[in-house]
């Protein structure tokens, strides 16, 4: 089973990295590898709205998201973890999914979506959030909907932490760590 996580922090080894580090130990335990990608050390280009994907299925930029769809292609699981700024997800993390529009462009427009693959697709949402208030949750998971339902990921779980903003605060959290490892090994289960 192939496992791709998106980890769209810019801060190393702050709270997201460190929660989605323990959902990758659950998932490599249960036997399984993961492919984890660090947006923020990516060349990842703005989308331009210029229309060449609703053409071609093609975005114009050669950057680093040829990597970006082709590990999503062959992806049997997707994590996307990011934390939470001004209730949204992270700029890194929205880059990565407006340049997804070309993969929407193939799935609804072209009649080309992403393939199920032999395990199907399912997706982790990781969210670590310093407000104490879960709008910003909703807000990012709504934009993570929309990017798993464009990458063919009908279903996806999600773990998200409030009130945690110093830098390694999560381990603090008491379930916050073996709730991530779970998620990881219950990810790579097969139906």
């Amino acid at each position: 089973m192939k496992v791709l996580a998106f980890n769209g922090s810019p801060r190393k080894n702050g709270n997201t990295e460190i929660l989605l580090k323990e959902t990758v130990r659950g998932i490599e335990d249960s036997g399984s590898s993961v492919d984890v990608l660090q947006l923020n050390l990516m060349n990842i280009k703005p989308c331009q709205d210029c229309g060449n994907c609703n053409e071609t299925g093609k975005c114009i930029f050669e950057d680093d998201m040829g990597k970006v769809y082709t590990a999503i292609r062959n992806a049997d699981r997707i994590i996307l973890a990011s934390p939470i700024f001004f209730f949204a997800l992270s700029a890194q993390a929205k880059l990565m999914i407006d340049r997804c529009q070309s993969l929407w462009c193939e799935k609804y427009l072209m009649n080309k979506p992403v393939e199920k693959g032999p395990y199907g697709r399912k997706g982790l949402l990781l969210l670590v959030g310093g407000m104490k208030k879960d709008v910003g949750v909703q807000c990012s998971e709504a934009c993570a909907k929309a990017f798993f339902r464009t990458v063919s990921v009908p279903e996806h779980e999600m773990l998200f932490y409030l009130n945690i903003d110093a830098k390694g605060d999560i381990s603090k959290h008491p379930s916050a760590l073996h709730e991530a490892y779970e998620a990881g090994r219950k990810l790579v289960l097969k139906d």
